[in-house]
């Protein structure tokens, strides 16, 4: 129980594990697993990257400075958010490739979905309420 209350006063004011911590350490497991099927020079640099990897993994989660290291966990999160929409994006397209079309709105560049097959319809944007012709 002593070990506890010590523990948990050291990590008062410091950051602890986040997403992005969550995701480098995944990332250097995969590095690790990797650097068992490479040999010779290109293993030990792997290896050497790991190591690097688990360095900043740990200083993270021990920093005082939550501000930067919040400030890191959101860039990573923008960034994780943009790549997963466009898989999300890509499915929906693919999934209604058969039915359904997709336009952007000529103003404000956002994507308009409009069924297939009915000749040229003027298409109204949701967004800006600007109206273009396509054919769909």
């Amino acid at each position: 129980m002593r070990f506890r209350e010590n523990f948990n006063a050291f990590m008062s004011n410091r950051y602890g594990a986040d997403q992005f911590g969550r995701f480098l350490s995944v990332f250097a497991l995969i590095l690790l697993v990797a650097d068992l099927f490479i040999p010779g020079l290109a293993g030990k640099i792997i290896a050497a990257i790991v190591l690097l990897v688990l360095a900043f993994v740990i200083f993270r989660m021990f920093s005082k400075n939550t501000v930067q290291r919040n400030k890191e966990n959101i860039v990573y999160l923008k960034i994780k958010n943009w790549i997963v929409s466009r898989f999300v994006n890509f499915k929906r397209r693919f999934k209604d490739r058969k039915t359904h079309r997709y336009f952007k709105c000529p103003t404000c560049k956002t994507s308009v979905r409009v069924p297939k097959g009915k000749g040229k319809i003027r298409i109204t944007c949701p967004r800006c309420a600007a109206t273009f012709i396509r054919k769909s």
